[in-house]
């Protein structure tokens, strides 16, 4: 059955063509979901809440660009909501330098080790870095998502780059040393 043809049968409730897409993008969307996700418990929460959404307004899809690119953009914005219906404190706007630049050996640094960076970066920090450089979203989207200034956007993308870049010099460092 064509992608075309399940998403009709969705559209009319088939419960059966549901569990096939689901299972034909629950692994792709939930990597997005662990992205923006603290822990992997809020990835799956996540995950669930955005295929709730998904067949909800699946009558929303007219079949005008990507099917999975219009399911992303909900586990983006359930990710968000989840995100914005915390308790955050505000960041006070810090000025950092716009890019900061990486010297990666990439016989010392995992694509593993990498996301495992990501994820521990604090909350906000995560989320702007996640939204602007994994997705491609602009400074003024970022900030319209996540309801703050565009320039706190700028500093919070900045300061993640630092903490990144610190923590890849010193792992390389280490591994230098023979630490690890």
């Amino acid at each position: 059955m064509s992608l075309k043809q399940l998403i009709q049968k969705c559209k009319s409730g088939d419960i059966a063509s549901q569990s096939e897409i689901y299972h034909l993008f629950a692994g792709k969307l939930f990597a997005i979901c662990l992205k923006y996700s603290k822990t992997q418990q809020e990835a799956e929460d996540n995950l669930q809440e955005a295929f709730i959404t998904i067949f909800n307004k699946i009558d929303q899809f007219k079949f005008k660009g990507s099917f999975e690119g219009w399911m992303k953009r909900i586990v983006i914005n359930t990710a968000l909501q989840t995100y914005r219906q915390k308790k955050v404190l505000n960041l006070v706007e810090e000025n950092y330098p716009d890019e900061v630049e990486v010297d990666i050996d990439e016989n010392y640094i995992t694509l593993d080790y990498l996301l495992k960076i990501i994820q521990e970066l604090p909350e906000r920090y995560r989320m702007v870095f996640n939204l602007y450089v994994l997705d491609g979203y602009s400074h003024k989207e970022i900030a319209n998502l996540l309801h703050v200034a565009e320039g706190t956007s700028k500093s919070n993308l900045s300061r993640a780059r630092l903490i990144l870049k610190d923590k890849i010099e010193l792992s390389q460092q280490q591994k230098n040393a023979g630490l690890f």
